[in-house]
């Protein structure tokens, strides 16, 4: 299995970074912090194209798991990056179904799956 979901998009950096934290929110996902990666490597002098990392999380799915196996919380809040790459922009998340490989214990196949089916629909629906 891949380990990532990414799709480009035609969408403007700046308006695929809204979209995604729109579609996260409408489906019922919390966007905790959005991290401009790319800002933050500039201020201490590395250049490159931009990267953004959007934390977000699930208070029902989140629960859940780390009941199942607190350690599963080295792996939260579920990370969303958009990035440009040679002037394109893409939207990519890894896919959670595999944190069940790390965890194999906690039985996680479920919720995972339905994480994932949940981040991947945001995430083609925001391209």
């Amino acid at each position: 299995m891949q380990l990532d979901h990414t799709v480009p998009t035609e969408r403007s950096f700046d308006e695929a970074v809204e979209t995604v934290c729109t579609g996260l929110a409408a489906a019922g996902f919390r966007v905790q912090f959005v991290h401009d990666v790319s800002a933050t490597l500039a201020e201490k002098g590395y250049q490159r194209e931009r990267v953004s990392i959007i934390e977000t999380c699930n208070a029902r799915y989140a629960h859940e798991v780390l009941a199942r196996d607190v350690k599963i919380g080295l792996m939260l809040p579920c990370p969303v990056m958009v990035y440009e790459e040679s002037g394109s922009v893409f939207i990519s998340t890894m896919r959670p179904t595999l944190i069940g490989a790390f965890f194999p214990e906690a039985g996680l196949e479920d919720v995972a799956g339905e994480v994932e089916a949940i981040l991947t629909r945001v995430i083609d629906e925001a391209a």
